[in-house]
């Protein structure tokens, strides 16, 4: 807080043990947790709620005003949670009268010049590799991976554990467990690597292929799949996961692989 190069608006509620680099701007209506560091060269504006021990590198500029011709000045903000890495150049845009917020949660990393747009929703341990990009209103689960330059369609969702491969477009709805890739974006099977680093037992990751496996490789439509995914799979938290976000799927979800001839 004495760093005489950088400027800190008065009204900004920063922690004591906050380091701030010079030529950083922080705006009013601000608030920082503990043990977090800024970068040089990063502008923090109004609405801004960052959590404890984050790290903002050079370049990064949070809670700017939507890119939203509909936004009209409301007071909205962009939280951000603990434990958060959001390297250079990252904008994150606040939220706009739909969810008044733009939210990041806790343990994520958010590598160079990504862009999260207003209204979107990221849940905990995520990663988005360099130049991914999420438009408006996109809700993102827990443990989810994009790599490098993906780019997601406006209002679309993510489900957790999902792995999203570099240069994809995203159109469609991604169930979770999933890994995505092609294009058109497609399932191309689940993501057992992901899920067994996060501690999945392999019979927990066999009943996530037999599910995905009715859904996408039995020619049934998503209707008839999840009917049968329901009155013959055993009840458990991620059968009923899956079954809830096809049923709560606004877009849609991604269509399966097929290899043609």
């Amino acid at each position: 807080m004495n760093q005489p190069l950088a400027y800190v608006h008065p009204g900004a509620k920063i922690a004591k043990n906050v380091v701030i680099e010079p030529f950083t701007t922080i705006h009013n209506n601000v608030k920082i947790g503990e043990g977090t560091w800024i970068g040089s060269n990063v502008t923090i504006m109004e609405g801004a709620r960052i959590g404890k021990n984050c790290n903002i590198f050079p370049g990064a500029v949070i809670s700017a005003v939507p890119q939203d011709l509909k936004y009209d000045d409301e007071d909205t903000t962009v939280e951000i949670g603990n434990n958060v890495t959001i390297r250079e150049c990252v904008t994150i845009n606040r939220g706009t009268s739909d969810k008044m917020k733009t939210v990041i949660g806790d343990n994520c990393l958010i590598m160079a010049y990504c862009h999260i747009a207003h209204d979107c929703i990221v849940g905990s341990n995520c990663i988005f590799s360099n130049n991914s990009t999420l438009a408006g209103h996109i809700t993102v689960g827990d443990y989810v991976v994009l790599a490098g330059m993906t780019a997601v369609h406006q209002f679309c969702s993510i489900g957790n554990h999902a792995f999203v491969t570099g240069g994809s477009l995203v159109r469609k709805d991604v169930p979770p467990y999933v890994k995505a890739a092609r294009e058109p974006l497609s399932y191309v099977g689940i993501n057992s690597v992901g899920l067994r680093r996060r501690g999945f037992s392999t019979e927990k990751i066999r009943e996530i292929q037999s599910i995905y496996r009715i859904l996408y490789q039995k020619n049934y439509n998503n209707t008839q799949a999840s009917e049968i995914i329901e009155a013959e799979m055993e009840a458990t938290p991620e059968r009923d996961e899956i079954l809830q976000f096809i049923k709560n799927s606004h877009r849609g979800i991604m269509k399966g692989y097929f290899k043609s001839n």
